[in-house]
This record gives C-alpha cells, sequence and structure tokens, in this order.
C-alpha cells in the first residue's frame, strides 16, 4: 500500500527537522562558548540532508536523513574585550561564528518543516482511514 510509504516519507521529514532543531539549539546555547575541549571558540555546526529510497519491491519512495553533521569553516568573530580570560595580547577575543539572528531563523523554517510533515502525515492517515471505513459499509 503506497500510503504508508508516504507516511514514511514524512516520519523522515519529522526526524530530520527535529534533529536540525536540535543542531540550531546547540548552536545557540553555544553561541558565546570561547573555549571548547580543543581550546578554540565553538564553531557552528550544519547538518546535510539527502535522499534516500526505501520501501520493498518495486513499489520505492523518496525519503530525507541526515548524512552527516559539517562544522561551518567561517571565521570567527573578533571581539575587543581585554579583560576576558581568553583575550590576545591587543585585546580581542575569537568569539565563535554563531550569528543568532541567522539560527532564529533557520529555527523557525526547521520548525515550519516540520510542522508541513505533521500535517501531510495527519491527512495521510485520515485517508487511510477514510479507506478503511469504505471497506466495512
Amino acid at each position: 500500500m503506497n500510503e504508508f510509504l508516504t507516511l514514511n516519507v514524512s516520519a523522515s521529514g519529522m526526524t530530520a527537522q527535529r534533529l536540525r532543531i536540535d543542531v540550531i539549539s546547540s548552536n545557540i546555547a553555544n553561541s558565546e562558548s570561547t573555549r571548547t575541549e580543543q581550546g578554540t571558540p565553538y564553531r557552528r555546526r550544519v547538518p546535510i540532508f539527502s535522499e534516500y529510497l526505501m520501501g520493498m519491491g518495486r513499489v520505492k519512495s523518496s525519503g530525507v536523513k541526515v548524512t552527516r553533521i559539517e562544522e561551518d569553516p567561517s571565521p570567527f568573530r573578533l571581539v575587543y574585550d581585554p579583560t576576558h580570560p581568553d583575550a590576545n595580547e591587543d585585546g580581542y577575543v575569537s568569539m565563535p561564528n554563531v550569528n543568532v539572528l541567522r539560527e532564529m531563523v533557520d529555527l523557525i523554517s526547521a520548525q515550519r518543516s516540520y510542522d508541513a510533515n505533521v500535517a501531510a502525515f495527519n491527512v495521510t492517515k485520515a485517508m487511510i482511514s477514510s479507506a478503511l471505513q469504505i471497506g466495512r459499509g
């Protein structure tokens, strides 16, 4: 039944967007972290999505998954704060390359994508339920 593959597509989208929201939340939480275990400022992380095929036999459908989480290679921000413990000899502190405004926009986008997948899932579930009701009558 192809409707069940549609449910899987929506579920894979919800899973991917939930992980995207988790990564964005981590970026926001670490937007002021000047020192990690590696001794450098926190580096923004970005999930990378890819398509994959799912299904059995000749009936296949596409889904989405997170293949990896990459670090953003953009440079760190330099902020003048000579009193900061991580300041260099010129008084500048390397701050994470996280722009909180950009993260909030990405968060809204991820939430709306998640909501769209929930709506598609619920519509498909209602169609399956209606088809089963027709079969009973």
